[in-house]
């Protein structure tokens, strides 16, 4: 049986969605008036894929995307089956249960095309291994390691605790940056509705008396004349930077140097290696508990870091262990990893609890670096009123200097 997703329509004549499992479009037609709908569409779920990979025009990365799951969906979906797996349930039909709990077609439709591909013979890794963009090679490999020890429940329960992890940790970082952005938000149109609205009032007041204006108010009228004549523009060219700038770091070398540049920041280069040491010692930890080999574990928790220079330094790592270095050695010598994890991964080597130890430190970069989110906003945020309060000093100076000049002048 494979998973249809249909459309069609009921009774009352509105257009319903959904899912269902069959034989054939015949088989799934039938099932739809044996519901008293009428079906107007049935696409098998490869089918619905490709079409919607050649509608965007992006191949490979439309069908990606297209299969592509949130972490939290991810998170649940992997709970759900390993508790089902574990409760002696055949694979198949947890993969059923698990997409009849679902209520978004998008993940339905992803376990079901897993379902349909298990019933062929294949194995849950290679049947997940048609949709990367939702089960990414880290997944995969840990379902292998799995299937292969006949250990796939708590490997799963362990998928599901790192996914939930991992999804937490984003979290933190989004809502340690939603404050301060904020506030530089407010602070930047509480300064844009001044200069428009505001000054040019009070510039009509300073035209009448036919005196100079200080340098400071004459600056203040021309940054609100070009905000006037030009805001649209600024924004728009502003927005065109924004993307130039992205389309530009689609290219390697430039990606590569902006990461270079990114580390030797103050504050944000050390977040940077923070956040990309904590994946990778949890990625770790997680993929040498589940009894995947030492250099393919290093090959893909290198994938996990957004950062291309800290990712070099991972496959220089996975090098050297090929070659004989112990891993402790290899990661000093690379120069890129925090002392502490070196330290840890060198006793775990030594006392053979490197998967435990490896747990460890990624524990100790998630605290560290929730010290170091708690520093960083606690320096932007009095920067944030700095830069607002500043601001409109200027702006209420400009504008006051020649009141008390006209004042003094009239007493």
């Amino acid at each position: 049986m494979g998973a249809y997703s249909y459309k069609a329509l009921n009774e009352d004549g509105k257009t319903v969605k959904g899912i269902l499992e069959g034989d054939s479009e015949r088989h799934i037609r039938a099932q739809l008036r044996a519901k008293k709908l009428k079906p107007l569409e049935v696409l098998s779920s490869s089918a619905e894929s490709a079409a919607n990979s050649e509608n965007t025009g992006l191949g490979g990365w439309g069908r990606r995307r297209a299969g592509k799951l949130s972490v939290r969906d991810l998170s649940l979906i992997t709970r759900q089956l390993a508790s089902l797996v574990r409760s002696g349930l055949p694979l198949d039909e947890a993969l059923q249960a698990t997409a009849k709990q679902s209520q978004k077609a998008n993940v339905k439709r992803v376990v079901l095309q897993v379902r349909t591909r298990v019933l062929e013979g294949f194995s849950l890794a290679q049947a997940m291994g048609d949709n990367p963009g939702a089960f990414n090679d880290m997944y995969r490999a840990l379902v292998r390691a799995g299937e292969g020890s006949g250990y796939l429940s708590p490997v799963l329960e362990r998928l599901a605790d790192y996914t939930q992890t991992s999804q937490q940790l984003q979290q933190r970082i989004k809502m340690a940056m939603i404050y301060p952005v904020v506030m530089l938000m407010v602070s930047i149109g509480v300064i844009v509705a001044l200069m428009v609205w505001v000054v040019p009032k009070l510039v009509k007041i300073f035209e009448q008396g036919g005196r100079e204006l200080p340098m400071l108010t004459q600056a203040l009228i021309a940054c609100s004349e070009f905000l006037q004549n030009y805001g649209v523009v600024l924004f728009i060219a502003i927005i065109a930077v924004y993307f130039g700038i992205q389309h530009l770091l689609r290219d390697p070398k430039r990606l590569r140097a902006w990461h270079v540049m990114q580390l030797k920041l103050p504050v944000i280069g050390e977040l940077v290696k923070q956040i990309n040491s904590s994946r990778f010692a949890a990625t770790l930890s997680l993929l040498s508990a589940s009894g995947v080999p030492l250099l393919q574990a290093l090959n893909i928790s290198g994938q996990v870091m957004t950062n291309k220079v800290m990712q070099e330094a991972c496959d220089s790592v996975a090098a050297a262990v090929r070659e004989g270095t112990s891993l402790n050695r290899a990661m000093e010598n690379s120069g890129a990893f925090p002392p502490l994890l070196v330290q840890l991964v060198a006793s775990g080597e030594t006392n053979g609890t490197l998967p435990q130890q490896l747990d460890n430190a990624a524990r100790d970069q998630e605290r560290e670096l929730e010290m170091m989110l708690g520093v960083a906003m606690g320096l932007l945020e009095p920067a944030t009123i700095i830069f607002m309060g500043g601001a409109v000093c200027l702006i209420v100076l400009a504008i006051l200097t020649p009141i008390f000049e006209m004042t003094q002048m009239a007493s």
